[in-house]
């Protein structure tokens, strides 16, 4: 072998092992954008609902709340008696 062919060798050797290096990157930074995607997607969620269980404390539950007339009727005849 002349030092031409052994050069090639080594270039072409270490070439393939950057690629392979670059890929198995590639994918590691896919995986770790995809968990932090995932974690960002439930933070969001989570503060969602804490957002609406606040509001929903704060209102004191009036909002989509409506009394029946059997409620109605009970608080009219309480009042009524006094």
């Amino acid at each position: 072998m002349t030092f031409k062919t052994l050069t090639a060798a080594s270039v072409l050797a270490v070439s393939a092992l950057l690629l392979t290096g670059c890929d198995q990157a590639e994918k590691s930074a896919q995986q770790l954008m995809g968990k932090a995607a995932e974690s960002a997607k439930l933070a969001i969620d989570e503060t969602h609902k804490a957002a609406e269980q606040a509001l929903s404390d704060a209102t004191g539950n009036i909002i989509g709340k409506k009394d029946s007339p059997a409620d109605s009727d009970k608080e009219e005849s309480s009042s009524q008696e006094i």
